[in-house]
């Protein structure tokens, strides 16, 4: 009986589906539409959401200061097969992994570009800082 009805289904569906020809075609009476001023609030942000003003233009030349080579720690190095580990100021970091350094009133974008013998490689902007293992 079991069997049966296994059969007996998807026989009963497929016919449904052939005589069942084409589905009805939806027709739209009013199609919405949504235009926000140029200057008014994103209605997705949270209610009381104030968005940190951003400025605009700002070059490589203009930029700010570059990174002082005292903001960075590098306490330890480990080299394995294929993976390198850095400890830079304190937080372990790969190869090619961004982080973010705030110096005085600076923020500045860090990459850790590579990771050799005894120093780490950072770019910063269009700056490469070399920074040597500390050693006891």
């Amino acid at each position: 009986m079991k069997s049966f009805a296994f059969l007996f289904l998807p026989l009963v569906i497929a016919l449904g589906a052939l005589q069942g020809g084409e589905s009805p075609v939806l027709e739209i009476k009013n199609k919405s539409s949504f235009q926000m001023e140029r200057n008014g609030r994103n209605p997705f942000w949270p209610i009381g959401f104030k968005p940190a003003a951003q400025l605009s233009n700002r070059s490589a030349n203009h930029a700010g200061p570059d990174v002082p080579l005292t903001a960075f720690l590098l306490s330890s190095i480990t080299l394995d097969l294929g993976t390198h580990f850095a400890i830079i100021n304190g937080k372990t970091m790969q190869e090619g992994q961004q982080f973010s350094l705030q110096s005085g009133s600076q923020n500045y974008q860090i990459k850790l570009k590579s990771i050799e013998d005894g120093r780490v490689i950072l770019a910063c902007r269009d700056q490469e800082i070399i920074v040597p293992l500390r050693r006891k």
